[in-house]
Order: structure tokens, then sequence, then C-alpha cells
């Protein structure tokens, strides 16, 4: 396995298993959940050399198709332009020399690893998987489904994730923000299990730069990452479609940059941004997707026929600017009216995809 693997995949299990969790934040206080201690180094990795480029961008040098990775076998020949993501690229200023040295912290988890969510929120059982079945369920149905992928993804592993719905838009845009209890309860329970966590905001009435400081005080936690719905940034939900620009995703992943670095928090954080419509991230060629502590995911949702969703797929695979993609699969539900995936495509047919999707989720 190459050096860079081996130091993410070193790292991913120092961030997810070994890394005890802080007691719980009293209830109300979503803005400011107990800071999580920062991951020691494991032993394994400190006989990895480091890489000779740059550390902090490691990973659009690893998504090239040059490099060998996520384009290898598709004819690319070596020395050709990237495709995936911008070459390596000179230090921020503001970068200090400690920071731009160490390897294990600027290595993302889906260099060499998929993960696999279920989507919903915590008691709401008309809102996916998450709200039909008790954690202690989940944990093991997804365990399942984790392994079905880590059959068919050749060398890379998979890791499972919990994405709840964060912040859930009422009528006239309203937001209603998950109790700090549910929210820490269900962190723990993943963190010891090895597991992710998303925290999904649906925006609402509110700006972007509101919806992503809300979030922001749970990077604390060291399994947590975010997403952004732009589906749901409406006054008018379920008759209208909301959206966001591409200057304001960009604002949305300076903010989780800016709160890493000032808060001394290690590692990269994934930020996802969900897309089903041409409408919802208007100028979505002025993304970004190279901000240093930022794991910028363009996520492919909605349900239907698997025509019709890979059709959506290939809608999003235009934006090569946002080079990571993640791909949502809906569960037929019990509620009358709910829409689902018929049929529900098999993970090598997820797998499959071009650009292949890093993130699946169920609903």
């Amino acid at each position: 396995m190459h050096p860079a693997r081996i130091a993410a995949r070193a790292f991913a299990l120092a961030v997810l298993v070994a890394v005890p969790l802080a007691a719980s934040s009293s209830p109300g206080t979503a803005a400011e959940p107990a800071a999580a201690p920062a991951p020691s180094r494991p032993a394994a990795t400190a006989s990895v050399s480091a890489p000779s480029i740059p550390a902090y961008r490691l990973f659009p040098a690893l998504y090239r198709k040059d490099a060998g990775r996520l384009g290898e076998g598709d004819g690319a020949a070596v020395g050709t332009e990237s495709v995936y993501g911008p070459a390596p690229a000179a230090p921020q200023a503001d970068e200090t020399p400690e920071e731009a040295a160490d390897p294990y912290e600027r290595i993302p988890l889906v260099v060499d690893t998929d993960i696999v969510a279920f989507y919903g929120k915590p008691g709401a059982v008309r809102m996916g998987i998450l709200g039909e079945y008790r954690k202690e369920e989940l944990a093991v149905m997804l365990d399942g489904y984790v392994r079905l992928y880590d059959g068919h993804n050749g060398e890379r592993g998979a890791v499972g994730a919990f994405y709840i719905i964060y912040g859930t838009v009422w009528p006239e845009g309203e937001i209603g923000i998950l109790a700090d209890r549910v929210v820490k309860e269900w962190v723990d329970f993943a963190a010891e299990r090895g597991l992710l966590v998303f925290l999904d905001h649906q925006i609402g009435k509110y700006t972007v730069e509101q919806a992503t400081a809300k979030l922001l005080p749970w990077l604390k936690y060291p399994n947590v990452h975010l997403a952004l719905d732009p589906e749901w940034r409406t006054t008018a939900p379920m008759q209208e479609i909301g959206s966001i620009t591409g200057d304001e995703l960009n604002a949305a992943q300076r903010m989780v940059d800016d709160y890493l670095r000032e808060n001394g928090l290690p590692g990269l954080r994934m930020l996802v941004v969900h897309q089903f419509n041409r409408k919802m991230i208007s100028a979505r060629e002025r993304v970004r997707a190279d901000f240093d502590r930022v794991v910028l995911i363009h996520n492919s949702d909605g349900f239907g026929s698997p025509a019709l969703k890979r059709l959506s797929y290939a809608m999003n695979a235009e934006a090569t600017n946002m080079p990571l993609k993640g791909f949502k699969l809906f569960f037929k539900s019990r509620w009358p009216g709910a829409g689902y995936d018929d049929p529900l495509l098999k993970p090598e047919e997820v797998l499959a995809l071009a650009p292949r999707p890093v993130l699946i989720m169920y609903q």
C-alpha cells in the first residue's frame, strides 16, 4: 500500500476509535459542545516517511489521474492534466511550518475508504431510516451495508456513518434544531463504534452563513462532519425547491476552515452539499474545492428509477470543479406518498457510476 494510504488509514483509526469524547454538554447549548481531546499519533505511523509534496495538498494530488488513484484503469496516461482536483500548490500565507509539516492530519479518509451512511432524524419515522429504528439496531444494519460495499470496492476500505438532519425546515422556512442531548448521544454512540456522524442543516429562511455557524461548534468532536441541503433553503418548503450560490458555498467552506484553525482542531473535515436540480446551486462553476482543511463532497440527491437517478448523477458529474461525489438512495417507505427508488440500485451498480462516489447514503 502507498505510504500516503497507510498514513490515511492510521489517522482515520486514531480519530474514529482511539479518541475518547468529552463529557456531555448541558441541554440548550448547541453553540458550545464540549471539546474532545486532540487525537494522539498512533505508534504504527511513526515509521511512515513524509510525502515530498506539501502535506496539506496531499488530498488533491492523490486524486489526480496522473497520480494513479481514482483514475487508475480508466485509460488516463501518466503525465496528463489533473481532472480530479488541483495540483499541489504553495503553502498558504497563514500556515505555520508546524501545520504544513504534519502529513497525518492532511490526508482525508476518502483517499482509500468509502463512506456508507444511514440518513434521517432520530425519532422522526417519516424522515428516513434513522428515525425508524433504535441506534443499536441501526448499527448492526449499517455494518451489514458497509460489508456489502467493502466486498465490491476492491482494495478500498469502507466505514459507516449516521447522517443526521440537525436543522429541519418548518413552514415559512423556520428551522427546528435537534436537541443537544440527542446529538451528543448519537455522536458518542457512533464514536464508540468507529462510525462517522454528519450533521445536516436545511437552512430554511436563514443565510448559509447562519446555518453553517450553527453547525460549527460540533466540529469539536473529531468524528463529526457537516452538510448543507439547498433544497430547503426557502420560505415555502414542499412548494418550491430552494437554492444557494456557489459563492455562498465557498463562504461556508471558509468558515469551516477558519474554525478548525482558530480552535486548534486537528485534521480535515468533510462538508457535503446536496443537489438534484440545476437551480439548487447557482453559479456552480464558481465553487472551489481547494480549501485547506475542508473536503467538499457534492452529493446527488433525489429518488426515482435507476435511469432517472443516473441522469441526475450525470448532471452533477458535469461539475468537475467539485471532484468528489456522493450518491443518495431511498428505501421504500411505508408512509403513503413518500418517494423511493424502484428498484434500488445494488452496491456494484452504485460503485460503477462515473465518477465513482466516495459517499453513499440511504434514506
